[in-house]
């Protein structure tokens, strides 16, 4: 392993400067200072024959670096072609939704308006006597228009 500026670390890595600074806080790269406070990083040594960095291989044989980019970007796919998914499942729900919405919409006129103009209820202080029964309670109502359709 190679110790390297955050400069250097970050152009062999090809990431910016303040990626390395995160690495270095979040603690997933190996790093040290100097008695200036300076910060270094350990990176592997660049194979001077390919110009790639070496990278150390599993169990398997498979190297680290290239299996690990693989298997994020099969699950970045992964998660992008799940996620149009989504976004194509919701597109038809807002069809469907904007579709019973023109339906209903297109049924108002169809509702008629009550035949009748209301009448103003009058007040039980009105009438006559106590026990009283008014006129108004001994004739059969008509129903309003809303009942007739919803109660049958």
């Amino acid at each position: 392993m190679d110790r390297v500026t955050v400069a250097e670390a970050a152009q062999r890595l090809g990431v910016s400067q303040d990626a390395v600074y995160k690495r270095i806080k979040r603690g997933t790269i190996t790093w040290d200072k100097d008695e200036y406070g300076k910060s270094f990083v350990f990176v592997e040594e660049i194979d001077e024959s390919t110009d790639h960095l070496k990278t150390s291989t599993d169990a398997s044989g498979a190297s680290s670096t290239n299996g690990s980019t693989d298997l994020l970007l099969d699950e970045l796919r992964d998660r992008v072609r799940f996620l149009e998914g989504e976004l194509e499942d919701r597109r038809e729900e807002a069809r469907r939704k904007d579709s019973i919405i023109m339906a209903l919409t297109q049924r108002v006129p169809e509702l008629e308006p009550p035949a009748e103009p209301r009448e103003a209820p009058e007040r039980a202080s009105e009438h006559a006597g106590k026990g009283d029964i008014s006129k108004d309670q001994n004739e059969p109502q008509q129903r309003s228009w809303w009942r007739r359709i919803f109660e049958g």
